[in-house]
């Protein structure tokens, strides 16, 4: 979503047998099932980063424009479910022992989460994705469970329309702009890290969820989604995966990069892996050292036509050789040239 997503753990038994004092299930297949959907949404999407990364697509189409939408609709889709998760969990009162493994549950998995991007993506790692903003949002949703639902919901929408007004320079506080302080979401300047999920606006989405939890159960429980089981192949494992979602967050991800890895190592990278990148890298470096932005735009692109045609695109990853930089040189400067257009006659 690194469009980055979420993975609410419900805390009780996921048989139908599994009843409340009024008889009605603590937890609903249903609701398990949409879980499960968006899981398969969140590895549709991690798929899509992987192949960018590994350069097996042209660019990383997860770090465009419609991916980052989508990143954004499914990590919201988790969090709305982790605010219900909370008044199915707690609905007779907050169950402290279960409340505190679920939280200690998705806490640790998130350490291990920066662990291991620290490792893997020392520049770019991890250090407040979705798991760390459901164990923390968790704890903070907690008031709330007893409080007017209204005062969840006024509440929610305050988080969530806050980055948009501390953006505006008249009421930015500077002090948010401290990276310690970047977990917050408050910053004039995102992080530069892999899945960022600040408590800020997303906390909000959570407070929605809760919200419309307790002020629609009495009326979900009167329809047929509340008794309803899956028949179907599908909707039975979309049920089992929504039910243990944290494992399946923990481990489709090295999974998808094992064998997406393996696949590169076989075909090579695209052939025109990066060429988009390039093209906006040269033509920027072309307009600040003072080309027009036609010129720069039709040099870009024979640049990296030039590139390919004489063999020495494949190697821009590991870096020239001096013979090869100069090489390189040579074709840009001739395009750069040719994109100009000859000088005007004295």
């Amino acid at each position: 979503m690194s469009a980055s997503t979420a993975r609410p753990v419900a805390a009780s038994s996921a048989s139908p047998a599994s009843k409340e004092l009024g008889g009605t299930p603590r937890r609903f297949d249903s609701l398990d099932v949409a879980r499960g959907g968006a899981l398969l949404a969140m590895a549709a999407y991690h798929t899509t980063w992987d192949l960018g990364h590994l350069a097996l697509t042209p660019e990383n189409y997860a770090l465009a424009p419609l991916g980052k939408v989508a990143a954004h609709l499914i990590a919201g889709t988790f969090l709305v479910l982790v605010g219900i998760g909370l008044v199915l969990m707690n609905r007779d009162g907050l169950r402290p022992r279960a409340f505190l493994l679920r939280v200690a549950r998705i806490g640790i998995a998130a350490l291990l989460i920066t662990a291991a991007t620290v490792y893997a993506f020392p520049d770019s790692f991890i250090f407040f994705g979705i798991l760390h903003c459901i164990a923390v949002s968790s704890v903070l949703a907690v008031p709330f469970l007893r409080v007017s639902p209204a005062v969840a919901l006024v509440v929610g929408i305050v988080v969530l329309a806050t980055p948009a007004v501390m953006a505006n320079p008249d009421y930015h506080l500077a002090v948010f702009d401290d990276p310690i302080l970047s977990f917050l979401g408050l910053g004039m300047v995102p992080p530069r890290t892999n899945d960022y999920v600040p408590l800020f606006p997303w906390f909000g989405l959570v407070l929605l969820g809760l919200a419309a939890a307790r002020l629609g159960l009495p009326a979900f429980l009167r329809t047929k989604w509340a008794t309803w089981r899956p028949g179907s192949l599908a909707s039975r494992g979309l049920a089992l995966a929504g039910r243990h979602s944290l494992a399946v967050y923990l481990v489709h991800q090295p999974v998808l990069l094992a064998l997406l890895t393996g696949v590169v190592t076989v075909t090579g990278p695209h052939p025109k892996a990066g060429l988009a990148a390039f093209r906006q890298d040269y033509r920027v470096q072309c307009e600040t050292t003072g080309g027009s932005a036609q010129t720069c735009r039709v040099a870009a692109r024979c640049v990296a036509d030039a590139l390919q045609r004489e063999n020495l695109w494949a190697i821009t990853g590991r870096g020239f050789s001096v013979e090869e930089r100069a090489k390189a040189q040579a074709l840009s400067q001739s395009c750069y040239d040719a994109a100009e257009g000859p000088a005007p006659s004295p």
